[in-house]
This record gives structure tokens, C-alpha cells and sequence, in this order.
């Protein structure tokens, strides 16, 4: 299924696993004039690098995935509704012109892509249940403001239920990989999407931050959708 605000590949399953990526599109749809070259839809500020690559290799029977079909320049899907990052107005430095609007505009954006996202979404998960819900991100291999690059392979976040990151850590550690415990980044900033759908309700779930060199090529995909498949499968089993 492919709408304006997201593709839903595979179809959701009661007890299986539903993989949410909040910014896997760098896509701007007809109609929405960012105002920005072109060139910065191709990094992070636009897209998360790789997530979706890893996604579509990740589904199978019991695995189902729900990507965003927008870029986070057009609308950050991981954010709550009075973020100024919401429809930013500047990004990294760069300023986003065509996110400067009027309340009517604001609001049309707004339910054409953030609230047909997280409607559709909850709908989903009411209707079939899953063990587990997999959020996943990919973060800069370095921060622009800093030379020292980030030592993780993989970051794992939560906010108040850490369930499924506590038997996570230790399989990707098992793996050979450096783990952030809450880094780059921790959970309790940055959670909106699964603060909304899984917090809020008691439905499990795992968020992950892979480091974006790790899966910027088919090779590097297809390694970590294999090994979160079945790490995924090994959380949501312990889970129940």
C-alpha cells in the first residue's frame, strides 16, 4: 500500500513485528516547494541514510514494515505537534523557506502527511497487535561541529519502558558491535513516535539508531536487516 504519507510493505500480523521508520523517504511531493537545492535531500536533514534499504529487506511473513513516503523537510513524522521541528523552518544551518506558512497552510500540510501518518498508523497497530514495535533511525557517522567521529555502530533508545532494549543490548554486543546506551542521542528527547503508539498504550517496542556508514550500500543493508530480523525476533520472543 502507498499513499501521499507513507508505504506500507508486507501486511501487519497479530503477535508479529511492525517496523516504523519515521524518515525513510527523501521524497517531496508535488505541490510542496521547500525552496532548498536539491542536493540537501540527499543527507541526513532530509532522509535517514539507509533505513529504508534495511526495511524492505527486513520484510517477510511476520515482519511488515510502515515507512514514511515524505521527506522530514516537508514533515518530521517523529515529532509532536507543538515541535518546532515539526515543519522546520531551518535545518542544520539551512533555512527551509517553503516551511514558512500561514495558519490554513500549516494545517493543510499538517493533515495531509503528519496526521494521515499517525491516524492510519494506530489504526494498524489496533487492528493487529504486534509482539513488537521496531523503530528504527540511522544517525551521522560525525557531527558537523566536531571532528571526533561517533564510536557506535548502533544506538539503542527508549524513553520510560526500556523492556526490549534491556535484552537488545547485550544480543547486538554479542554480535561484535559498540552499543550506545541511550546514544548518540537519548530516548527521552527524541521518542514522539513511539511515546504516541507504544508508550502510550503498553505495546513494546524497540528503537534503534544505526551509524549511517554502516548501511549507506546494498551490502551493509542486507548484513544488518538479517541480523535485526533476528534480533528482533529474539526481543519479541523473550517479550512474551
Amino acid at each position: 500500500m502507498i499513499t501521499e504519507a507513507y508505504r506500507l510493505l508486507g501486511t501487519p500480523q497479530a503477535g508479529g513485528i511492525l517496523i516504523v521508520a519515521d524518515h525513510a523517504s527523501n521524497r517531496v511531493p508535488d505541490g510542496v516547494d521547500l525552496g532548498i537545492e536539491e542536493e540537501l535531500l540527499n543527507r541526513h536533514i532530509a532522509i535517514d541514510i539507509g533505513v529504508a534499504g534495511v526495511a524492505e529487506r527486513m520484510v517477510g511473513a511476520d515482519i511488515a514494515a510502515w515507512l514514511a513516503n515524505v521527506s522530514r523537510l516537508v514533515c518530521d513524522f517523529n515529532r509532536d505537534l507543538d515541535a518546532p521541528g515539526l515543519l522546520p523552518a531551518v535545518s542544520d544551518g539551512h533555512e527551509i523557506p517553503g516551511n514558512v506558512l500561514c495558519d490554513e497552510g500549516r494545517s493543510i500540510r499538517l493533515a495531509q502527511y503528519f496526521h494521515a501518518y499517525h491516524d492510519d498508523l494506530e489504526a494498524h497497530l489496533v487492528a493487529a497487535e504486534p509482539a513488537l514495535i521496531f523503530s528504527l533511525h540511522s544517525f551521522t557517522p560525525a557531527l558537523a561541529t566536531c571532528d571526533k567521529p561517533r564510536p557506535w555502530h548502533v544506538g539503542v533508545l527508549y524513553n520510560e519502558d526500556d523492556r526490549a532494549a534491556r535484552i537488545a543490548i547485550p544480543l547486538l554486543e554479542a554480535e561484535g558491535l559498540v552499543v550506545g546506551d541511550q546514544l548518540p542521542y537519548s530516548g527521552k528527547v527524541l521518542n514522539a513516535t513511539m511515546n504516541r503508539h507504544a508508550e502510550a498504550h503498553g505495546r513494546p517496542y524497540l528503537g534503534i539508531e544505526i551509524r549511517q556508514d554502516q548501511i549507506s550500500d546494498a551490502q551493509g543493508q542486507a548484513l544488518w536487516a538479517e541480523r535485526m530480523a533476528r534480533i528482533c525476533h529474539q526481543v519479541g520472543a523473550a517479550l512474551r
